[in-house]
């Protein structure tokens, strides 16, 4: 929340020690600590009733349909992918063991296919968010 690290947590815990006195701090550290879970408690509650007013309102609608429009390319990954394996799990169900060596070859290149997609897919992917990240500190400056 802070970003404190141990030395700035001592320091902090020598500074009180030497404000509040050692008889004390037990009870200010107690005090400061349901401060700190009712503030918490207070920020989980208003996170998940706004979330839950953008979802009844239709607003996660919206961002999926502007996620799908800025990424075209992973939205068309995502169904390619989609139908490959419905296409996959449809010929697994259906399929017998295969007698003919041409058929399982050919079972074999729709595998092998279907994982260079996916490979692909993941490199898109992987590409695509370091470049978002950018945006992002670059809107900042």
């Amino acid at each position: 929340m802070f970003d404190l690290g141990w030395t700035e947590l001592l320091v902090i815990g020598i500074v009180a020690l030497i404000v509040v006195g050692p008889k004390d701090l037990p009870g200010m550290f107690q005090a400061v600590g349901r401060f700190v879970g009712k503030a918490r408690g207070m920020a989980r509650e208003f996170s998940r009733a706004m979330n839950d007013a953008a979802d009844q309102s239709g607003v996660s609608d919206i961002q999926k349909s502007f996620k799908a429009a800025s990424n075209p390319m992973k939205t068309a990954m995502n169904e390619l992918k989609k139908t490959t394996e419905d296409v996959t799990r449809d010929l697994e169900k259906t399929a017998r063991p295969p007698l003919d060596p041409e058929v399982q070859a050919r079972a074999e290149a729709t595998r092998e296919k279907a994982a260079e997609l996916a490979a692909e897919r993941r490199a898109a992917e992987s590409a695509a968010a370091p470049a978002s990240a950018d945006k992002g500190t670059e809107d900042k400056a």
